[in-house]
């Protein structure tokens, strides 16, 4: 065999099969392997946008004679009307006053002890974001009742898990001895303080108030406040009733700028 005959025998032979690969033809797997990364953040995230989205339900909850009532229509219609206890939801459309021209349903929920769980469980799953109403002038001798159905709200794992924006709504600020915002706030987070305390003490079988299964409220080995919530929460002052009564207006623009918001 001559010697050309020889070379391109050698150039035409394969390479051994322990030789390494030319780094080109890694080229093309690192950018498939971006690709699907990028596919699926984008899945990800079109999922959660989708799930949010399909969560159009504002909730007004509260103990009775908050005024919870009053505030849905006050929203709905702008009117004053005498309302009552209720023991079953009541909702509609309401249109939001933004550019989005958006529309969420709000449901306003029975305030009475016995009921107000068994809504909450009804609706909570579909719940864009939730107003806890809180009656000012009578807050201090509610305090309790008012902070064990906050804490049950907050440590439902349902609402935990899906974090809808909170807002705590200090309504009949047309009253003088109405509480601030501040006050209640501060003494909510010390009363959720102790109820944390006491709870994580108690068996848990003895520990049966919550309507979905607890979670730890806040964070351990921390004194309790409101920052340290999965979700963000806000504190208004309001009046559904309105400083001039039944005859003028309300004053609920903080109320409906924070729903203009979470649309």
């Amino acid at each position: 065999m001559e010697a050309g005959e020889v070379t391109a025998a050698r150039e035409a032979a394969p390479p051994p099969l322990d030789a390494p690969l030319p780094v080109s033809d890694f080229v093309p797997l690192s950018v498939l392997v971006a690709l699907v990364v990028v596919a699926l953040t984008l899945l990800i995230l079109k999922i959660i946008q989708t799930r949010k989205g399909s969560r159009r339900a504002v909730l007004l909850v509260g103990l009775c004679d908050s005024g919870k009532t009053l505030l849905f229509v006050r929203l709905l219609t702008a009117s004053f009307r005498n309302t009552q206890t209720s023991i079953r939801d009541c909702s509609a459309l309401y249109r939001v006053k933004n550019d989005k021209n958006s529309s969420v349903t709000l449901i306003d929920l029975p305030g009475y002890e016995s009921l107000r769980l068994q809504f909450l469980d009804r609706f909570k799953a579909a719940a864009r974001a939730i107003v806890f109403v809180v009656d000012s002038v009578a807050f201090q001798r509610e305090m309790k009742n008012v902070a064990e159905f906050l804490y049950q709200v907050l440590t439902d794992s349902v609402v935990l898990k899906n974090a809808p924006p909170l807002l705590i709504a200090c309504n009949k600020q047309d009253i003088t001895m109405a509480k601030s915002s501040k006050l209640i706030q501060q003494q909510l987070e010390k009363e959720l303080n102790t109820l944390r305390v006491t709870r994580s003490a108690a068996p848990s079988t003895l520990d049966s108030t919550n309507s979905g299964s607890a979670s730890q409220l806040g964070k351990k080995g921390k004194e309790f406040d409101f920052s340290q919530l999965p979700m963000k929460v806000d504190f208004i002052e309001c009046s559904a009733r309105g400083s001039k009564g039944e005859e003028g207006s309300a004053d609920i623009e903080a109320l409906e700028k924070w729903m203009a918001k979470i649309a």
